[in-house]
C-alpha cells in the first residue's frame, strides 16, 4: 500500500498544477449577446450533453456559454481559487454538499442520475465478473483519482465498505493507473491500455467497443447529478437560465440521448409564467422573498393574496371549468386546514411558519380584555373572520367551540371580514372593542393595538407550502419554497416563527 499511497501523492500534485492551470484560464470571454459569457466548471464526464446543449442554448438564445471541464474535486477546488465562475457541475451530489457547507453555492437544480459500473473493453477478453477480479494480477485497472473525480471517490467509498480497496488498489498502483476524469478512464478501456476500469453507467454506454458490468456492491452508489448556482455569480439570472434550461424537457431529451436518467424537468421557457396562491396573512412575512425571487430567476410571477377559503374556492372553479391557466403552481395555506382541504391538487407539502392567534384590542385594553370568555360580556363589540372565506374564521370557530363559547360570543359579533387583514383595522379604527386576529396582523398597528394571549392548543396556525401536481414548473416552485424560507428575517421580523427543517 506504500506504492498506492505515493501514487495518491502524486495524483494530488497533478490536481494541484490542474488547478493552477485551470486558474489562469478562469476569466469569462464575452457574449455575443453583451455581457460576460456564463462560466460553467463542468464534470467532464458530463461533457457530452452539456456541450451540445450549451452549443444549442448560445444558438437560439446568443448568450455564450464557457465550459471548463475537470474532475469534480478539481473543479470544486478551482472555483475556489478563481475567484470567477456563475455554474458549478459536479457529477455527484455529495460535492454540492460540501459547496454548500463552504457557503459556494445557492440554488441547486436536479439534472440526472447515473451509477458506477465495471466496464470491459468489448468482449470482455478477460472474463471480468465482479470486483474481486480488479485484483488479479493479470488483470490491468483504470481507476478515476479519488481526490479529483467523483468517480474515483465513490469508487474507494464503495470498495472500502465491500472490503475490495486494499487489493484493488494494490492492483492499480503496481499494474494499471489512477485517471484524473472519468473520460480518461474510459478511453484507456476502450484503447484497452487496460482490461478494465470503474466508470459511470452514461459513460460506459456511450462507447461502442465498451460493455457495462453491474454489480450489487456499486449498485449502491446511483448519485444525482445537479448544477448549483454559485455564490460569486455576477449574473444569476442568465445563469439560472442555463440551468433550467439543463433541467427542462429540452435537457432531458438531450441527456437522455446519452444514456443519462434523466429527472422529470420543468417545461422550458425563457421567462416562465408561474402563478403562486398565498393567505392575505403571510403577504408581510414572503412578499419581498416572492419579489426577489421573480427578478433573479428571470420570471414573471402572476401571485394572489387573499383569504384561504376564497383561494381554495377559486381552485374549485378552475379545475370544474377545465381551464388550461389559472392553477396555482403553488400554494402557501394560512394554515393546514385550507391546504387540506384540497390535498389531492398538492404534493410535497413542508410547515414553513407557524403565527399565534390573540385577542386583539384598543391600545390600553379599555373593556379589560383577559380571556376569550370577557368577550361574551355584554356590550363589547367583537369582529370575526367569516369561516367560509378566511382561515382565521375556520380556526376561531374551532377555538370556541373547544372553551364552548361560540354561541355566547356571536351574540357580540358586529363584523365578520372576508379575510384576516381586515380585522386589525376594525379594532384601529373604533368599529369593534376585541377581534380574534393573527399576532403577525398586530405588529402593523402597534401603536394602536394591544395583545392579549389566548391561552390554548388551539390558538396557532401553521402555514404549509405545497406545489401543485399539475404544475410544469415542479423544480422552479421547489426553489421559491427555498427562497421563502432563505428569507427567514423577513418571516421573523413580521412575528412568524420559523418551523424546523421547511428547507429541502
Amino acid at each position: 500500500m506504500k506504492n498506492a499511497k505515493r501514487m495518491f501523492l502524486l495524483s494530488a500534485v497533478v490536481v494541484v498544477a490542474l488547478v493552477l492551470g485551470l486558474a489562469k484560464f478562469a476569466s469569462p470571454a464575452k457574449s455575443a449577446a453583451g455581457g460576460s459569457a456564463i462560466l460553467v466548471y463542468c464534470a467532464a464526464g458530463i461533457k457530452a450533453p452539456v456541450q451540445e446543449l450549451a452549443t444549442q442554448f448560445e444558438q437560439d438564445y446568443g448568450v455564450r456559454v464557457h465550459l471548463q471541464f475537470g474532475g469534480s474535486g478539481t473543479l470544486l477546488s478551482n472555483l475556489q481559487v478563481s475567484q470567477q465562475g456563475d455554474l458549478y457541475l459536479s457529477a455527484d451530489v455529495s460535492y454540492q454538499e460540501i459547496a454548500r457547507a463552504k457557503g459556494l453555492v445557492r440554488e441547486l437544480v436536479p439534472l440526472a442520475f447515473q451509477k458506477p459500473v465495471i466496464a470491459v473493453h468489448k468482449g470482455n477478453p478477460r472474463q471480468i465478473r465482479g470486483l474481486a477480479d480488479l485484483a488479479r494480477s493479470d488483470v490491468r485497472v483504470a481507476l478515476g483519482n479519488p481526490e479529483a473525480a467523483s468517480i474515483g471517490k465513490q469508487t474507494q467509498k464503495l470498495l472500502t465498505a465491500s472490503g475490495h480497496w486494499a487489493a484493488v488498489a494494490e492492483n492499480v498502483t503496481q499494474n494499471g493507473v489512477f485517471k484524473p476524469t472519468v473520460p480518461e478512464v474510459a478511453n484507456d478501456i476502450s484503447l484497452a491500455s487496460v482490461d478494465a476500469g470503474i466508470i459511470w453507467d452514461a459513460t460506459a454506454r456511450q462507447y461502442d467497443d465498451i460493455e457495462l458490468i453491474q454489480v450489487p456492491e456499486l449498485d449502491l452508489a446511483r448519485k444525482e447529478i445537479m448544477i448549483g448556482v454559485l455564490t460569486q455569480c455576477t449574473q444569476p439570472t442568465h445563469a439560472l437560465r442555463f440551468a433550467r434550461y439543463l433541467n427542462s424537457t429540452v435537457g432531458n431529451a438531450v441527456f437522455a440521448a446519452h444514456h443519462y436518467e434523466t429527472v422529470a424537468g420543468d417545461r422550458w421557457e425563457w421567462e416562465p409564467q408561474m402563478t403562486f396562491f398565498s393567505g392575505t396573512v403571510n403577504r408581510r412575512g414572503i412578499d419581498r422573498a416572492v419579489l426577489d425571487f421573480a427578478e433573479r430567476e428571470g420570471v414573471s410571477m402572476n401571485v394572489i393574496y387573499n383569504g384561504c377559503g376564497l383561494l381554495t374556492g377559486q381552485m374549485r372553479t378552475i379545475r370544474a371549468s377545465e381551464q388550461a391557466t389559472g392553477f396555482p403552481d403553488a400554494y402557501m395555506a394560512c394554515d393546514r386546514y385550507y391546504l387540506d382541504v384540497v390535498a389531492d391538487w398538492f404534493k410535497d407539502d413542508s410547515n414553513i411558519s407557524e403565527n399565534r392567534i390573540v385577542i386583539a384590542v384598543p391600545k390600553g385594553n379599555p373593556a379589560k380584555i383577559a380571556t376569550l370568555g370577557d368577550l361574551a360580556k355584554p356590550g363589547v363589540r367583537v369582529a370575526l373572520g367569516q369561516p367560509q372565506q378566511c382561515t382565521i374564521g375556520v380556526l376561531t370557530r374551532k377555538l370556541l367551540e373547544e372553551q364552548g363559547l361560540l354561541d355566547a360570543i356571536t351574540a357580540n359579533v358586529v363584523t365578520e371580514t372576508a379575510s384576516s387583514a381586515l380585522l386589525v383595522p376594525a379594532i384601529a379604527t373604533g368599529h369593534a372593542d376585541a377581534a380574534i386576529a393573527y399576532e403577525t396582523d398586530t405588529l402593523a398597528e402597534v401603536g394602536k393595538i394591544d395583545s392579549v394571549v389566548i391561552e390554548s392548543q388551539l390558538a396557532r396556525a401553521v402555514q404549509p407550502f405545497s406545489i401543485s401536481r399539475s404544475s410544469v414548473y415542479q423544480h422552479l416552485s421547489e426553489r421559491l419554497r427555498a427562497a421563502i424560507v432563505a428569507h427567514r428575517d423577513d418571516l421573523e421580523a413580521a412575528g412568524f416563527v420559523l418551523q424546523p427543517g421547511p428547507e429541502k
